[in-house]
Order: C-alpha cells, then sequence, then structure tokens
C-alpha cells in the first residue's frame, strides 16, 4: 500500500448507499494507504469536521480530499460549501474538496470552477484514473 504525505483520510460524502460502496472499493482498488470515512449527508460530514480536532487523531483522521456529492436530502452539497465557509480555518487546513456528481447541469460545473473552497468537479463514477489524477494534482510527492 502506498502511503502518501497529506492524505491520511478520505471522506465520502454522499446519501446514495452504493455509490459510497463503489467508491470505497476504487479507493481501496487504488492500493493507498488511507482511512475512508462515509457521511450520508452534509451534517454528518460537518460535524466529523468539527469533531475532528476535539477528539482522536484515529477516532478522527484530519481528510485530505473531501468528495462531495451535489444532490442530496436534507443538507446538498452546495448547502455544505455555504456551512463550509464558516468553520474556522484551522479546521479546512489542506482539506482538498472534490465535487463528484451525476449533475448535467453546466450552471453547478461553473458555479464549483468560481467557488474557492472547491478544488475540483469530477462526473461520477469515481475511477483509479480520475483519484489518481486528484493525488498527483493536490498531493505532489
Amino acid at each position: 500500500m502506498k502511503k502518501i504525505t497529506g492524505l491520511d483520510c478520505i471522506i465520502l460524502v454522499d446519501d446514495d448507499k452504493i455509490t459510497n460502496f463503489i467508491n470505497k472499493k476504487v479507493i481501496k482498488r487504488a492500493d493507498i494507504d488511507v482511512t475512508i470515512k462515509v457521511n450520508y449527508n452534509g451534517t454528518e460530514a460537518l460535524n466529523y469536521l468539527k469533531e475532528m480536532d476535539q477528539g482522536s487523531s484515529s477516532e478522527f483522521p484530519r481528510p485530505g480530499i473531501i468528495f462531495l456529492d451535489i444532490n442530496m436530502p436534507g443538507m446538498s452539497g452546495w448547502d455544505f460549501i455555504d456551512e463550509y465557509k464558516k468553520l474556522p480555518c484551522m479546521q479546512k487546513e489542506k482539506i482538498i474538496i472534490a465535487m463528484l456528481t451525476t449533475s448535467v447541469n453546466p450552471d453547478d460545473e461553473h458555479i464549483a470552477n468560481t467557488t474557492p473552497e472547491i478544488n475540483i468537479y469530477l462526473k461520477k463514477p469515481l475511477t483509479v484514473k480520475k483519484l489518481e489524477e486528484t493525488i498527483d494534482t493536490y498531493f505532489p510527492v
């Protein structure tokens, strides 16, 4: 397994259990030494980030990448970003947000590409190639 400096944890934020299952398999297939945390909505992911600095590093490892879906019930990916912006800088430090979506709305891509908190916009499904390209871009050796 490859250990990537600065990438101890990947958070999946998607309400679809099958998508999360597949994304976990893709990450494992990439043979990366990383903790995978699944959150089924934006509220869970925000709570994780808030609890991260209060809990142990083994229980709440700092995420390097958050793969964020747009269309989720309750708190959408956009709602998550609005709340994420309000977090203290320390909680957001060195976190890459990858919007991972099936959305075909060109406005979503435009908004994502012009929102500083979103580092990359990807179309589902997540593949080993997309994951490796994201890692190579944001976690260079």
